[in-house]
């Protein structure tokens, strides 16, 4: 087992996603203590069946874009003896996944206020709730680093012909949303540094997921690397920016996209 994240105690939300999935079994190889949240449902199932029995690994059920669960969130970790160094803003909504709720997918004249705004409510305002809790409960009291998760579509634009034909499509409020986290890890960098706290974003490429080959072909052209990520190539990143060695590194967007935003 790798001595990485030893010491570390990550708090990461909407962890059972195929990158949150894999940054837990990834930070528990690499000996971190790993406070787990999500959605009640198939993904939180899958994740607390994959690591049942780890003392390392606790779950909790967790909707971040209800303000009264983000609230307590903190209370009830630090209430079991865990007190959380690391916090990984990772909860997100994407088109996919308002697809997989059964509908289908709006062109932009289409989208709904809505989806808009849920979208918003959870991967911006739920981001914001989260910090400002940590500003509350954890800042100041021992050092903490905070990572936002961003997208590559967070400072560049989607190319919108790859889409052409898919069962999927860009969807415009998560571009929104993922500007916008790497604009609250600016605000905070700045207003914690004297109380040491580090905010930094990754903003990860795509990130192979089922893909079809089309779709695979499509995006490698327009990546530097010639094809889409690993979702363990993401976390290789994200254990160093949860470990003490990236303490000197606050106000960051780190891109891990194959050379996506380079061209």
């Amino acid at each position: 087992m790798s001595e990485q994240l030893k010491g570390r105690t990550v708090f990461i939300t909407g962890s059972g996603g195929v990158l949150g999935s894999t940054y837990v079994r990834r930070m528990l190889t690499a000996g971190a203590r790993v406070v787990s949240s999500d959605l009640p449902g198939h993904r939180a199932d899958a994740l607390k069946a994959a690591h049942e029995g780890n003392g390392n690994f606790r779950f909790y059920d967790l909707d971040v874009g209800d303000e009264a669960q983000v609230e307590g969130i903190f209370k009830r970790i630090m209430a079991d003896g865990w007190e959380p160094n690391v916090v990984l803003n990772n909860a997100a909504i994407t088109g996919e996944l308002l697809m997989g709720a059964g509908k289908s997918f709006p062109d932009f004249a289409n989208t709904s206020v809505a989806d808009w705004e849920k979208t918003l409510r959870t991967n911006l305002t739920g981001a914001f709730m989260i910090a400002r809790q940590m500003d509350r409960d954890i800042v100041g009291r021992y050092p903490a680093a905070l990572i936002n998760v961003a997208s590559m579509y967070a400072l560049n634009g989607p190319h919108h012909q790859i889409y052409e034909g898919m069962p999927f499509k860009s969807f415009s409020a998560y571009s929104t949303t993922k500007a916008g986290i790497h604009g609250l890890t600016l605000w905070l960098a700045g207003y914690w540094a004297k109380r040491q706290a580090t905010v930094n974003t990754i903003a990860p490429g795509a990130v192979f997921n089922g893909h079809s080959d089309e779709f695979q072909r499509r995006v490698g052209e327009l990546i530097m690397a010639g094809r889409m990520g690993a979702p363990d190539e993401i976390a290789d990143v994200m254990l160093f920016l949860c470990s003490k060695e990236a303490g000197y590194m606050t106000g960051q967007l780190v891109n891990v996209d194959g050379g996506f935003s380079g061209w």
